[in-house]
């Protein structure tokens, strides 16, 4: 296919790694000797034509930038049939043979909707920290967001220790819990709460009795936003003090830290790689698809499974923790 544009947008909720991504895109376009533009907030800046040329030299010292250079937003007025209209006047308007999408499945949805209507070539960069995409083992900003959990939980356990405290420490993942399970494991949580699994109070407090006869005197409970318990991380904490009265309990919502900071190694390089496939996923005349990894390998998912298709939690390392929390 003879591309001799390609405009690239973020979308959604930032994640560490999409100045990667959009970097990777840029030069590679330009290595291809192809033109490349950059929409700015996402689908909102292709309705209002908030578009700008991008050379290598815009994209210069972002590799270790975390958030997105284009910055990022949802758009109401996109998901109306006049909303997509006014976005390909301005598609045609700038001559864009083809769009690099980079965000989650909010973001794919509105993508592949724009390709079907208008006869776009769209391509997907996974851009989330929640690792909730079928078709990748990662996601862009997950590796950054665990890495930054569990130094953040690592800083907690010291004051949990020093005061005898058990902590419930809330991290992000409303339908997935990825970053829950993961860090949990990797800081030695007493338990985490997952929403793939119902786990229900009772089990939790069962558990923190167990340890306290075992002579623990601090703990941390990892919860995922999303858990089963159907209670919000504070209410959970209160309903958990009724039975230790004498335990002092603290909460801690670790919040948008979680989507922020330079991207680990392991997120630029696959920023890197993805991006390069995704330009060249269009030059190949592809469209509809999603730049994944797995073993290490760039893959292409179809959009529509990427986002319909169910992500697993991986149950060794849910019976590996349940043998950690003795």
């Amino acid at each position: 296919m003879n591309i001799k544009k390609i405009a690239v947008l973020t979308s959604g909720g930032d994640s560490p790694g999409m100045n990667t991504a959009l970097r990777a895109v840029v030069r590679t376009c330009a290595y291809n000797k192809i033109d490349c533009v950059g929409v700015s907030r996402g689908f909102q800046g292709l309705i209002n034509d908030d578009i700008k040329t991008l050379k290598t030299r815009s994209v210069r010292g972002i590799i270790n930038r975390g958030g997105t250079m284009l910055y990022s937003a949802r758009s109401d007025e996109f998901r109306t049939k006049e909303g997509r209209e006014k976005a390909f006047e301005n598609v045609k308007k700038h001559n864009i043979d083809g769009i690099v999408v980079i965000g989650g499945d909010g973001s794919f949805t509105g993508g592949l909707i724009f390709q079907k209507e208008f006869d776009i070539p769209v391509i997907g960069i996974p851009g989330t920290i929640d690792n909730d995409l079928f078709g990748t083992t990662h996601t862009l900003g997950y590796d950054t967001a665990l890495n930054t959990v569990m130094e953040a939980i690592d800083k907690i356990r010291d004051t949990a220790i020093s005061h005898d405290r058990l902590f419930f420490v809330e991290v992000m993942g409303r339908d997935a819990g990825h970053i829950a399970l993961n860090s949990g494991v990797a800081i030695g949580a007493q338990e985490i709460l997952i929403p793939e699994q119902n786990n229900g109070i009772e089990q939790l407090i069962d558990s923190l009795k167990e340890s306290k006869k075992n002579g623990k005197t601090s703990s941390i409970v990892v919860v995922a936003e999303g858990d089963r318990t159907g209670e919000n991380v504070f209410d959970l904490a209160k309903n958990v003090e009724k039975e230790f009265p004498k335990y002092e309990i603290r909460v801690s919502v670790l919040g948008h830290m979680q989507r922020g900071g330079s991207p680990t190694c392991f997120d630029r390089v696959l920023g890197t790689k993805m991006g390069v496939r995704a330009v060249e996923s269009l030059m190949e005349g592809i469209s509809g698809k999603m730049i994944g990894i797995d073993n290490g390998k760039i893959m292409l998912t179809s959009l529509k499974k990427a986002i319909k298709g169910e992500t697993r939690i991986d149950p060794e390392l849910i019976r590996v923790s349940k043998i950690m929390n003795i």
